[in-house]
């Protein structure tokens, strides 16, 4: 059983390749294919408003891509500076801690239980 997701994925990929052999037939046989669909203009103007509609697309792609980035930069909050990044490093480090001499404690007695019962 196929999954959501590649489901969706088949779909988009099907969808795909048909209006990519859709583009390349329209712009390799523009006068048989406006023949065929009944169109009295001409295959060179075809041609043109099938290479128009694509670089259009891409265009606006790229727009939105270099949109989505601003607003993405425009929205998150700035990192911090590393001098306090630094100083929270230095100041977790000169704090005592009080629970690590009783864990390092029960730790070596732990060891010293466990290592007889190794064999050699």
């Amino acid at each position: 059983m196929v999954s959501k997701d590649q489901g969706i994925g088949g779909a988009i990929l099907a969808v795909c390749v048909i209006v990519a052999l859709g583009f390349a037939l329209l712009v390799i046989f523009p006068g048989e294919i406006s023949k065929f669909l009944g169109m009295s203009t001409s295959g060179d103007t075809i041609r043109l408003d099938a290479v128009l509609i694509l670089v259009s697309i891409a265009f606006i792609a790229i727009l939105a891509i270099g949109a989505w980035i601003g607003w993405t930069m425009a929205t998150t909050p700035p990192p911090k500076p590393i001098e306090e990044i630094t100083t929270e490093v230095e100041e977790k480090k000169e704090e005592p801690k009080m629970e690590e001499p009783a864990k390092m404690a029960d730790e070596s007695t732990t060891e010293e239980k466990a290592a007889p019962k190794k064999k050699k």
